[in-house]
């Protein structure tokens, strides 16, 4: 494990909420929310508090609610330049024979990597996560295990996948709270809503094939600032919903699992939502590449390194609470090997109440860093050694 040391705190005046604990309280009160779901949750993304819960941690079949994680590790894949948009994917046998929502691929046909993306993120499509996962993985075993491996890193202890699609499989199953965690992170990857927010597209545009996408999530469309996520249904599952929306500067992510209509599924999504928006706010302290502090590094090519934090950072309070003192306290590593690449952690940004850590902020490097040359070494030593003089 790393050693961190702190090295400053900032002090800042915000409008913040009770004492954290009190969420506790609230989340388990009897608010008539998600009433006839078999479990539910509602979490803010910057803090990662939880609002709001029914039976999260309970494991449920969370169906097409599974394409979230193959979503995330579709984006990862882009983000780290192992995929391109523009790429143009053959399209295998088994690809193209998945059963359920599709869009209806056939074997053998090309289609880009972003109309792929378009059909899992609108159209909850079988065979278009497959066809990626297959890209990315060389097969959809090699894909669940990565799915499985993220599962561990994220720390989650009731998530386990079997496929990449949330067709019925035995011993696959996940929890609301996990499925809104796995959310959060996807949600990193801020590009994503301008995929899951579109209501209608078309695939084969002018083709003989043509193909009407229309969203599955119908809030993206009825409701006001809802922008993704990912519907869910089988007969075992009933209908799930992880949907996420952003107003004046909150995000929340809202999770319903089990309902018995997609009619009711959408009321208790609407309900979760309208409690959040109508009864906290956030205070925004950095957004996210914001530079939160400098650090010099005599040993790397360039001296000066900016530390930015990999997402925005908030606090959450209810309504009409009173102002609070917030301290930051920065932590960063005290041994730095070399080269270090763009969004490696490098320490840990402290919100805090008092002594109370309200939330925990990974610490990134804003571009790669390389180990200096033996010259510009020998160099920076002689400017250092006249500055003495």
């Amino acid at each position: 494990m790393k050693k961190y040391a702190t090295i400053v705190t900032i002090m800042v005046l915000i409008a913040t909420s009770m004492p954290f604990s009190a969420f506790a309280e609230e989340k388990n009160n009897a608010l008539n929310l998600a009433e006839n779901a078999k479990s539910a949750l509602l979490l803010e993304q910057d803090t990662g508090k939880i609002i709001f819960d029914k039976n999260a941690q309970e494991q449920l079949p969370p169906a097409s609610m599974t394409k979230i994680m193959t979503l995330l590790l579709i984006m990862e894949a882009l983000d780290q330049g192992k995929l391109k948009m523009d790429e143009i994917i053959r399209v295998s046998d088994r690809a193209a024979s998945m059963g359920g929502s599709q869009i209806f691929l056939e074997a053998g046909e090309e289609m880009s990597v972003e109309d792929l993306l378009k059909g899992v993120a609108i159209a909850s499509g079988n065979d278009a996560s497959v066809a990626l996962a297959e890209r990315i993985s060389g097969s959809e075993e090699s894909f669940v295990n990565e799915m499985n491996e993220k599962v561990k890193e994220l720390g989650l202890k009731n998530t386990k996948f079997q496929n990449t699609t949330g067709l019925p499989a035995e011993d696959h199953y996940s929890t609301a709270y996990d499925m809104a965690i796995i959310a959060n992170e996807l949600l990193k990857y801020e590009t994503i809503t301008a995929y899951t927010s579109i209501y209608e597209d078309y695939l084969r545009k002018g083709q003989d094939n043509e193909f009407w996408l229309v969203n599955t999530n119908k809030l993206v469309r009825f409701y006001p600032d809802v922008d993704g996520l990912k519907t869910g249904y089988t007969n075992e599952a009933k209908y799930c919903l992880t949907a996420t929306a952003k107003r004046n500067d909150m995000r929340v992510i809202a999770v319903v699992m089990g309902a018995e209509s997609p009619k009711e599924r959408n009321a208790m999504v609407s309900g979760l939502l309208d409690y959040a928006f109508n009864h906290y706010e956030t205070n925004k302290l950095f957004d996210k590449d914001e530079i939160i502090t400098e650090v010099q590094l005599l040993k790397s090519k360039n001296k000066n390194i900016n530390i930015v934090s990999n997402q925005s950072v908030s606090t959450l309070h209810q309504k009409g609470e009173a102002e609070k003192n917030i301290t930051t306290d920065i932590e960063l590593r005290e041994n730095w090997d070399f080269p270090i690449k763009k969004g490696e952690q490098v320490g840990k940004l402290y919100v805090k109440d008092g002594e109370n850590i309200l939330s925990e902020v990974p610490l990134t490097v804003e571009e790669d860093i390389e180990k200096a040359s033996y010259f510009s070494l020998l160099k920076r030593t002689l400017q250092e050694m006249a500055k003495v003089r």
